[in-house]
């Protein structure tokens, strides 16, 4: 072989070799370039989990202690406020019927969004459980201060349907129990008049669209009432919108603020007060 065909061949070698290196670098490039796309894409996803996780918790938990503060301290103001006794009345001698105070003291409608009106005791949801009643049912009422009077409904005591709404996970959670009440369940509420004892009759998952629950005679277009309702409505599922728990109870009775809360929720009227 000549000099010159040797030198020829190694220069052809030597043209390999660095095509063979570019082509390798070119690789390691495109390899890199990967990996970091991979590396990137997978750091993305660990903080958007990382932030929907900050929202369950704030959504779940921060809002429910925000909320439950804001209402407890509602309630402490409207108890402060409360004229009356917080002792319930000596009990009737054994065979004689309850005490009879006539019909029930009605307050005329507020129709003013975010008044603190009343307060509402339900024993089946805790022997502390006492929460605001607020007119309105805007997201500004029910994600702070809890009950919301839907404020084409009557008042408290008032026949028709005295009707409101709550959340049951979040915003203090003031119907996350709706769904465990059972017929002869007591509902008290407590206005500047005295107080409502409703008894819990039936409940019902309906869709969002079905405002008839509100009508002054649940569910029954153009009757006229005669009774006194309560109307509790929520979210259903526990963590979802798709339908509607509504709960449905009756007055039973009501007595003046003069008269002392019922002996049930009395612990509870005297510990709000001692908070106010």
């Amino acid at each position: 072989m000549g000099v010159d065909e040797l030198l020829a061949g190694n220069k052809a070698a030597r043209s390999r070799q660095a095509r063979n290196r570019k082509r390798v670098r070119a690789a390691r490039t495109r390899r890199g370039f990967v990996r970091t796309l991979i590396q990137l894409a997978g750091e993305l996803l660990i903080t958007a989990g990382v932030v929907v996780l900050l929202f369950v918790v704030w959504e779940l938990w921060w809002t429910n202690i925000d909320a439950g503060n804001t209402q407890q301290n509602a309630v402490s103001q409207f108890a402060r406020n409360f004229q009356g006794p917080v002792t319930p009345a000596a009990p009737q001698p054994a065979g004689t019927p309850p005490k009879n105070y006539g019909p029930p003291v009605v307050m005329p409608a507020i129709n003013s969004p975010g008044e603190v009106f009343g307060v509402a005791y339900i024993p089946r949801f805790g022997k502390d459980y006492s929460r605001p009643l607020v007119d309105g049912v805007a997201r500004a009422q029910l994600d702070t201060l809890g009950l919301g009077r839907y404020e084409s409904s009557t008042m408290p005591g008032g026949v028709g349907n005295f009707a409101v709404a709550g959340h049951r996970q979040t915003h203090g959670a003031v119907l996350d129990a709706i769904d465990t009440l059972v017929p002869g369940d007591k509902i008290y509420v407590q206005t500047k008049d005295g107080y409502y004892t409703y008894v819990f009759r039936n409940d019902q998952i309906v869709l969002p669209t079905q405002g008839d629950v509100l009508l002054p005679v649940p569910t029954q277009k153009n009757a006229k009432p005669t009774q006194r309702f309560m109307t509790l409505t929520s979210c259903n599922p526990r963590f979802g919108t798709q339908e509607r728990i509504i709960a449905y109870a009756v007055m039973e009775s009501w007595q003046p603020a003069s008269a002392g809360p019922p002996a049930a929720i009395a612990a509870q009227v005297a510990a709000n007060k001692s908070k106010g």
